[in-house]
């Protein structure tokens, strides 16, 4: 492992760093940097390329100036296996991308909270890209398709269609997350799957169930959001028509990604993932600075204003 986090010539600020592989292309430290310097705090964010197995050896070493950490793939669910208390969305999710340092134990060994604010980032990115959720495809199954489960969930969803190569993967999430409902909602949320490359005439497939009426609460899709590594969309086969339904694309760099180069050379329309990043972010800048994601910022908008500008330039 190489530590890129930059050092502070003795003095003793508050460490911040992403954590992840591959990490080079992250715009989390130039996102965050201009966050807390908006926030006039003197505080230092970096990166930090670690694979699962070594990230609680890397947690335990971590001295008191380390505040926290953003977590990227592949270490989300190993960030929640050892964070001792979670956020509710981290509990459901069974995925961390956020790590608080709240205390020590009683070995002076740091112990972290873990939140995940991957469903509000991508929630929020949704929305005010003026999409709509009610019929969601969401292509991948891994722990970013579990947040895109839920921001689904969030924003009004009544159906969500798993599409993603592995079976047993696939029907897992369809066990979690079917019939499930939002807090404060009495509407379940409808949850199927297909499994690649059996998903040829997918939107066919759904349309047909709901004009049937077998579930009213199945319609034609209205947005499908990938999941997956940039690279991964290149060959992806894409179901009959679906290049019709907007794509919200969680990939960012390189941008425009090889499935949303598809998507618009077919007609259709793709949204970067640079704005979830961003929405992310800021909520994980309200839990460094003052513990809840829910808390906002002293002069928020000029905050957040100043991150997007870092996601384009970073």
């Amino acid at each position: 492992m190489t530590d890129t986090v930059p050092q502070e010539d003795g003095v003793l600020a508050e460490r911040l760093a992403v954590l992840g592989s591959p990490i080079a292309h992250s715009k989390s430290p130039a996102i965050h940097a201009a966050a807390y310097e908006r926030l006039a705090l003197d505080w230092r964010y970096g990166r930090q390329q670690l694979e699962a197995a070594e990230l609680a050896d890397f947690l335990a070493s971590r001295g008191p100036q380390w505040r926290g950490f953003s977590v990227t793939m592949p270490l989300k669910e190993e960030a929640h296996r050892l964070s001792t208390v979670l956020d509710p969305i981290a509990e459901e999710s069974g995925v961390v991308n956020t790590l608080l340092r709240i205390a020590s134990d009683t070995s002076g060994a740091p112990r972290w909270a873990g939140f995940n604010t991957d469903v509000a980032g991508l929630a929020m990115a949704i929305s005010n890209a003026g999409l709509d959720a009610t019929s969601t495809v969401v292509i991948g199954s891994g722990a970013t398709a579990v947040s895109a489960i839920l921001a689904a969930r969030r924003l009004g969803a009544r159906h969500v269609e798993v599409v993603a190569r592995n079976v047993d993967a696939v029907g897992r999430l369809v066990a979690r997350f079917g019939e499930t409902r939002e807090p404060g909602s009495d509407s379940p949320l409808h949850v199927s799957g297909t499994v690649l490359p059996h998903a040829v005439n997918l939107i066919a497939d759904i349309a047909a169930v709901a004009a049937a009426g077998i579930d009213a609460r199945i319609a034609s899709p209205t947005l499908v959001i990938s999941t997956l590594p940039g690279p991964a969309g290149a060959e992806l086969a894409l179901p009959t028509g679906l290049t019709e339904v907007p794509l919200f694309d969680v990939a960012y760099d390189p941008w425009p990604s090889p499935l949303a180069a598809r998507w618009r050379d077919a007609g259709g329309t793709a949204h970067a993932g640079t704005e979830m990043l961003v929405e992310q972010a800021l909520a994980q800048v309200r839990i460094f600075v003052g513990g809840d994601p829910s808390i906002a910022l002293e002069d928020e908008p000029s905050v957040l204003a100043a991150m997007r500008a870092a996601s384009v330039g970073g």
